[in-house]
């Protein structure tokens, strides 16, 4: 028994004394979780013009993209055009936007709204299959415009109703007043 009770003392100063003194090396390191998968960073835009198609530029608003924009040859570049106004439950008035092509039916033939773009610009025109000079005010002068620049990558990964601007901006969480506004001369 004694020899068993100096065996337990022996022991017990072994672990009460062992734990003073200065600390001891750094273990190993440990061994990182896995990845995560990287996130998405959309760096979409929408930006807003008003032109008029005249004789002068061939029916055609131009628009060269500033330096602070910037479009990538694989982006998606879809143009809405300022269809007309209607009000709200409150008598506010509320756009309402389409997506390029818009094809009007006249008396005179048809009427097309159409784009094209590079990353460097965008053209709005108007195609006809009779004279657009023709065409009264309200089909060519003051027309608005809002050009929307989507990652390809972020159309293609996510349901998107592009034909929907207000779809667009609230899936890009892209507000009213961040639109960027340009008049044309």
């Amino acid at each position: 028994m004694k020899r068993f009770t100096i065996m337990l003392t022996a022991v017990l100063s072994l672990i009460l004394f062992a734990c003073e003194g200065p600390p001891g090396p750094p273990g190993p390191p440990g061994f990182d979780g896995l990845d995560g998968l990287d996130g998405v960073n959309i760096l979409g835009q929408i930006i807003e013009i008003e032109g008029s198609f005249t004789p002068q530029n061939d029916y055609t608003i131009f628009y060269e993209f500033p330096q602070t924009v910037e479009v990538f040859e694989s982006d998606v570049v879809l143009v809405y055009i300022l269809w007309e106004q209607t009000e709200d439950g409150n008598g506010e008035a509320v756009d309402i936007w389409r997506l390029l092509p818009q094809t009007r039916i006249l008396n005179e033939g048809l009427l097309q709204y159409n784009y094209d773009h590079t990353f460097f610009d965008v053209s709005m025109f108007l195609e006809s299959d009779f004279d657009l000079a023709t065409l009264p005010p309200g089909d060519t002068q003051n027309q608005v415009f809002r050009i929307a620049i989507l990652p390809a990558d972020y159309v293609q990964s996510n349901d998107i109703d592009t034909s929907n601007l207000d779809a667009v901006m609230q899936q890009l969480q892209f507000p009213e007043s961040q639109v960027e506004k340009h008049i044309l001369d």
